[in-house]
């Protein structure tokens, strides 16, 4: 397979296929609800979802535990808002989704594991104490964007609801993600540190 896509690809081409069918739905789904409606984005959404973990699977050779996880609430919650025609459920997904990711990752630590190390491990390579505190930060994260959610979603419109997803939450995560950078370089486990300065 992969003799089959050499050559065929441009370099990094395949670093940019995961993140991008991640995000892809949820980008579409910005874009729909604004042009269209919150209804119609949902419906949009739960489609785009419904394509994008199918080819993920196809191209990478793997399902993306995450965006799996993400992608059942989408269907769920999003089937729900269309059937019941009542936008509650859409809006909390994220919260719902931000808190399993939570709970898992510090139910993980308690028992004594890392849940990040075997989604990560192929991309870092980090000490014991880098994972658990890797894993602790984002779970913390995770529980921020839950309480971020409930508070637009429950005080504002639906259409600043959708704007704070795109202006904020996404911003904030990737900000978020390389502020992680100095945890990475300090705990790499090995000589050859991508993360180390100079």
């Amino acid at each position: 397979m992969s003799e089959q896509r050499e050559g065929a690809e441009p370099p990094g081409w395949r670093k940019l296929v995961g993140p991008l069918l991640e995000i892809g739905p949820l980008l579409i789904f910005f874009a729909a609800s604004g042009r269209w409606g919150v209804y119609t984005g949902t419906a949009v959404f739960v489609a785009a979802t419904c394509v994008a973990l199918p080819l993920y699977r196809l191209l990478e050779g793997r399902w993306p535990i995450m965006p799996m996880v993400s992608g059942v609430f989408v269907l769920v919650f999003g089937g729900l808002t269309i059937w019941l025609q009542d936008e509650l459920f859409i809006k909390m997904k994220p919260t719902i989704v931000n808190c399993l990711f939570g709970v898992i990752l510090m139910g993980g630590l308690f028992f004594g594991r890392s849940l990040l190390k075997p989604l990560f491990r192929a991309a870092f390579r980090l000490t014991d104490i880098g994972w658990n505190l890797l894993t602790r930060r984002w779970a913390l994260f995770f529980f921020a964007l839950a309480i971020i959610n409930e508070i637009v979603w429950r005080n504002f419109s639906t259409d600043t609801w959708i704007a704070s997803k795109m202006v904020v939450s996404l911003p904030l995560t990737l900000v978020f993600a390389v502020a992680q950078t100095p945890l990475l370089r300090r705990h790499w486990d090995g000589p050859d540190n991508p993360f180390k300065a100079g």
